[in-house]
C-alpha cells in the first residue's frame, strides 16, 4: 500500500482581537458553540493552559474576567484550588450551571489525590454536566475489563453514518469531553466515549492503572458493543495510544491522533533544560534510581508544571517512585509499531504545544510507512489553535476531524 502525506497548514490572517471572532469557527452542532481565542490569564504556562482549557468548554467571557482577577497572582496549588472552588460555588448559586461545573473540574484537577474534597468534587462535576446536557443513564455502561471495568458513554443519532470511538489521555475525565461528543453525534456519528486504565473512573473507582497496551481496552470496548468497523480517536496522550491500538486491532479502519505523541518520556522531561534531560536519561538507562528520585524531589519544588505532572504520573501508574514511573513511561512510544498500521490516518499537532514537541509530528509521519493514506494538520497561532489539543480554537479542530472523516466516505469501504 502507498502512503500519501497531505501536510496542511493554514494561511488565514492572524487573529489579533479575539472578542468578536467566535463566528469564524461555528460549531458543527446546534448543541454547543466553542469560543475562539487563547488568553493570558496566569504567568505559569501550565496553569494558564488549564484555565483556557476549561473556559473553552464554557465560552462565557465573564469566566475570563473572574479567573484573571482572582488567580493571576496565585503561585501555589492550595490557594488556587480554594479560589476556584469558591468561584464554582458562586456560579452555581447564580444558576450558571455549566460555568460552575467546569470551575469544580478545574479545582479538582489541581487537588491532591489524598485531599478528601477530590472525589466528591469530581462527582458533583459529573452529575452537573450530565444533568445540564440531559444525558440519560441509559447511554452509560460499565465494560468488564481485567480486574475491574471501563466506563463508557454511547451517544447515537437517528441515522448514523459511522461509529467514532474516543478516549483521552494523561489527565482527562471523559465526561469533560461531552460537549464535543454532542458535536460528533449531531454531525451523524455514533459516538462512544470511554476511559481506559489509568484514566478517570477506571483509575479512581475501578482501580485500573495506566498501561501502554491500549489495544486491550479498545478490544474490550469493540467486543462489548459488537462493533466491526470504527474510527478510533485518542486525544492528548491518547494520540500515542491510538497508534498502538490501531497497530493491533483490525476493526479500526480510520485513526485520529489528536494530537500526536510519539515519545512519552520526552514529554515528561521537556520542562527541564537539555543538559538535565540528558543526565536524567543516562541515570534511567543505567538504573541509578537514587539519583533520579533525588533530582525530582528538588526540581518539583521549583516548577508547578513538573510538580503536577510527576505526582499525577506516579498516581496513574500505581508505582511508588519517580524512577519507576519514568521506566514505565519509556514504553509509551510509537516508532516500534507505527509501520504496522494500514489504515487511513489523521495526525494533528499544535505548533506551540508546551507538552508535546512539534518535531513529534514529522517523527510520526516518517514511521507510518504502510498506511492507506496519511493526512497531517499543523494548527498555528494565526488560528488561535497553536496549543495542545487546540485549546483556544477547539471548534476548528472538531470541524477538521469531521471534514476528514466525511471526505473518506463510508467507513465500511475502508478495508
Amino acid at each position: 500500500m502507498t502512503s500519501v502525506a497531505e501536510v496542511q497548514t493554514n494561511s488565514s490572517p492572524a487573529v489579533i482581537d479575539t472578542t468578536d471572532v467566535r463566528e469564524l469557527t461555528p460549531s458543527t452542532s446546534p448543541s454547543f458553540s466553542f469560543p475562539v481565542g487563547y488568553h493570558d490569564l496566569h504567568p505559569d504556562v501550565s496553569i494558564n493552559f488549564q484555565l483556557n482549557r476549561f473556559y473553552g468548554w464554557v465560552g462565557d467571557d465573564s469566566m475570563l474576567t473572574e479567573m484573571r482577577d482572582s488567580v493571576a497572582s496565585v503561585s501555589d496549588y492550595p490557594t488556587l484550588t480554594k479560589i476556584i472552588l469558591d468561584l464554582g460555588e458562586k456560579a452555581l448559586a447564580r444558576h450558571e450551571v455549566l460555568k460552575g461545573a467546569y470551575y469544580l473540574r478545574l479545582a479538582e484537577f489541581f487537588l491532591h489525590f489524598s485531599d478528601p474534597r477530590k472525589p466528591p468534587t469530581r462527582q458533583r462535576f459529573v452529575d452537573l454536566l450530565l444533568d445540564h446536557f440531559q444525558i440519560p443513564t441509559s447511554v452509560y455502561s460499565r465494560i468488564p475489563f481485567e480486574s475491574g471495568w471501563l466506563p463508557a458513554y454511547r451517544l447515537t443519532p437517528a441515522q448514523p453514518k459511522g461509529t467514532l470511538v474516543v478516549f483521552g489521555g494523561f489527565d482527562s475525565y471523559i465526561e469533560e469531553w461531552l460537549p464535543a461528543a454532542l458535536v460528533f453525534r449531531d454531525a451523524g456519528y455514533d459516538t462512544i466515549l470511554f476511559e481506559g486504565p489509568g484514566q478517570g473512573a477506571a483509575l479512581e473507582l475501578a482501580h485500573l492503572t495506566m498501561s501502554p497496551e491500549w489495544e486491550k481496552p479498545v478490544k474490550a470496548v469493540l467486543d462489548f458493543f459488537r462493533l466491526d468497523a470504527v474510527t478510533l480517536m485518542g486525544f492528548s496522550l491518547g494520540g500515542g495510544l491510538v497508534i498502538r491500538a490501531a497497530a493491533f486491532e483490525p476493526r479500526v479502519r480510520l485513526v485520529i491522533a489528536y494530537d500526536i505523541m510519539t515519545n512519552g518520556i520526552e514529554c515528561f522531561l521537556r520542562p527541564l533544560p537539555p543538559p538535565a534531560q540528558k543526565e536524567l536519561l543516562g541515570w534511567i538507562d543505567t538504573g541509578n534510581e537514587a539519583a533520579v528520585n533525588k533530582f525530582f524531589v528538588d526540581a518539583m519544588v521549583k516548577s508547578l508544571l513538573l510538580d503536577w505532572m510527576v505526582k499525577l504520573a506516579v498516581h496513574n501508574t500505581g508505582v511508588k517512585t519517580t524512577y519507576e514511573m519514568m521506566k514505565h513511561y519509556q514504553n509509551y512510544e510509537t516508532a516500534s509499531i507505527s509501520s504496522r498500521l494500514t489504515q487511513d490516518v489523521l495526525l494533528m499537532a499544535g505548533a506551540e504545544d508546551h507538552y508535546i514537541p512539534v518535531h513529534q509530528l514529522p517523527d510520526q509521519i516518517a514511521t507510518l510507512t504502510h498506511v492507506r493514506s496519511l493526512t497531517a494538520r499543523l494548527f498555528t497561532r494565526a488560528e488561535q489553535a497553536q496549543n495542545h489539543v487546540q485549546v483556544g480554537n477547539m471548534g476548528l479542530a472538531f470541524r477538521t476531524i469531521i471534514d476528514w472523516m466525511t471526505s473518506l466516505g463510508p467507513i465500511e469501504r475502508r478495508k
